[in-house]
């Protein structure tokens, strides 16, 4: 029996319509790339001091000194949550006392900010931290703030994929689509911040289901030779562009009302794309809609110029195909031996610790020295080569080799960072900056990795798991990133030494390099890096294999 891409052959590999799929699809991600990093902005955080009122009844003298210095990031300046009582600045400058001669700041009384705060619009105009004061005793907010709407990635990553199954690729990719864009729009009217978080979540899980979604329609819609293409360069890179649109947005324009409100206007015009991208007929075929699927490769067929064969489907492959999509996998597969749940187990981490490292790095560009809107800039640029060098890495090298080594230099330059002198600002940048290259190209090659690692039956399964661990990664990231305020070396030491260790442990797991695509668990065994381990698992009859399987459906 012929396979899908045995069947549709005769369309090529890259004709206008391939082409078409493949930009029009890449560039629906663009819209991903705004919101996967608007917490940046949105949630930023600006230089802030205890607001004194103007009816303090204060001296020019003591109403400068009103805010007592502190230590702050390696550097002296005005207390961000303290400010001297005022009822006793008030009495001393009735008095006609001068502050540091005839007053003694270092014991005065201190209390919090209790007339609020002034913030500095040097950076931001305004942010959900100056809307609802989420500084000093509220400063958890902000954090939690980006971390639930990655608790949105990681439900729109569990359901997305479900859903596609059931209700199909095209009506999902709108859908969720449809979600990112118009609960963006209503976070613009949100009253508090708790309302902002929960819209912000309800993003959250639109924004990773369209990118699912749409990656999924593109691998299966477009052929082999042009998906490892489609999934680097293509998603990838349109990722990119929309992040790096994400600071000139906010450069100019500094309100987070009208920020989100510029941010939804892509989502509205991809609109018109419905019309365009087609259903999968992969898809289509495994749901028995046969007719439907032909419809679709033949108009594929006329739009490449192609006279599409009299009869595509004959009874017996149909009826063959019906079959294979009875096949069913279960979780527990993907830990049915001990070599299994090894590969599956460090997968996990491999995720998730590389998931920390990318959204640790790109949250924390605000906090750079310098311009805010210039590192996040050059934070999204730097994805660009780094896509490319996975692209040929994918193309030359094996694996294993080539995600250790990258997670190697990202995890290795960014725990230099620290032995960096204070006023080396340029270096330390381009040092991050470095670092995000390298864990941002072996996060890109985890996608191809991961699915060249299992069979076919568990495939999805294998790589919505991992992918599922990242997302815990992307919610613990922002925690990271707070952790600078106590100490502005321990994110880079955190995230640099769980990236080193992770690029150790890649290279005890198997290579997949070369390798056909495994299509049963006997398969996935043979592979490099496990001839040299327990005889036992190697000579196992099929017949042990399909036995132990049959005992874990059972379950």
């Amino acid at each position: 029996m012929r396979d899908y891409d045995e069947l549709i052959s005769f369309l090529g590999e890259w004709g206008p319509f391939q082409r078409l799929i493949f930009f029009l699809l890449s560039a629906s991600i663009v819209p991903n790339g705004f919101n996967g990093m608007s917490a940046v902005f949105l949630a930023g955080t600006p230089e802030h001091r205890c607001r004194v009122p103007p009816g303090a009844n204060l001296s020019r003298e003591w109403l400068n000194a009103s805010i007592p210095r502190e230590v702050q990031g390696g550097r002296e300046g005005p207390s961000r949550c303290r400010r001297y009582r005022l009822e006793s600045l008030a009495n001393f400058s009735a008095l006609g006392l001068q502050p540091g001669r005839d007053v003694d700041l270092s014991q005065l009384e201190q209390e919090k900010c209790l007339d609020g705060w002034e913030y500095s619009r040097e950076i931001y105009l305004s942010t959900i931290v100056t809307e609802w004061n989420l500084v000093c005793d509220d400063d958890w907010k902000t954090p939690l703030t980006t971390s639930l709407f990655f608790v949105g990635v990681l439900i729109g990553s569990f359901i997305s994929g479900q859903l596609s199954d059931r209700f199909g690729r095209k009506s999902i990719l709108f859908a969720t689509m449809a979600v990112q864009t118009g609960f963006s729009f209503v976070q613009i009217f949100s009253t508090s911040w708790e309302m902002f978080t929960v819209l912000f979540l309800i993003v959250g899980m639109g924004q990773i289901s369209n990118y699912v979604v749409a990656f999924i329609l593109g691998t299966e819609i477009l052929g082999k030779s042009v998906r490892i293409i489609f999934s680097t360069l293509g998603v990838c890179i349109f990722f990119a562009i929309g992040y790096m649109l994400l600071p000139l947005f906010a450069y100019f324009i500094r309100d987070w009302r009208m920020l989100l409100l510029a941010l939804t206007v892509p989502g509205v015009l991809c609109v018109p794309l419905w019309w365009v991208i087609p259903e999968s007929p992969r898809w289509l075929i495994s749901q028995g809609r046969f007719k439907e699927a032909e419809i679709i490769i033949r108009k594929a067929a006329k739009t490449n110029g192609i006279v599409a064969p009299a009869m595509l489907f004959d009874s017996t492959e149909m009826q063959d195909m019906k079959l294979q999509q009875q096949q069913k996998a279960y979780i527990l597969d993907l830990f049915r031996t001990r070599n299994i749940a090894v590969i599956t187990v460090m997968s996990l981490f491999l995720w998730m610790l590389t998931s920390i490292g990318y959204f640790g790095l790109s949250l924390n560009t605000p906090n750079l020295h310098g311009n805010a809107y210039v590192n996040c800039f050059l934070s999204a640029i730097i994805e660009v080569p780094a896509y490319v060098i996975a692209w040929l890495l994918l193309r030359t090298l094996p694996r294993r080799y080539s995600i250790s080594g990258t997670l190697f230099l990202g995890g290795g330059v960014i725990l230099f960072i620290q032995l960096v002198p204070t006023d080396f600002h340029i270096l330390s940048v381009f040092l991050v900056m470095l670092g995000k290259f390298g864990i941002t190209s072996a996060f890109s090659m985890l996608y191809v990795y991961t699915s060249e690692l299992y069979p076919t039956i568990v495939r999805n399964m294998a790589v919505g798991a991992t992918s599922m661990s990242s997302r815990v990664g992307s919610i613990i990231a922002p925690y990271f990133v707070y952790l600078g305020a106590y100490d502005r070396f321990l994110p880079y030491i955190l995230m640099g030494s769980l990236t080193v260790l992770i690029g150790i442990l890649t290279l005890f797991l198997p290579e997949s390099y070369g390798n056909p695509l495994p299509e049963t668990f006997d398969q996935m065994l043979r592979v490099k890096g496990f001839r040299n381990r327990q005889r036992t698992n190697h000579v196992r009859s099929s017949k042990a294999i399909e036995d132990s399987k049959t005992q874990i459906t059972t379950l």
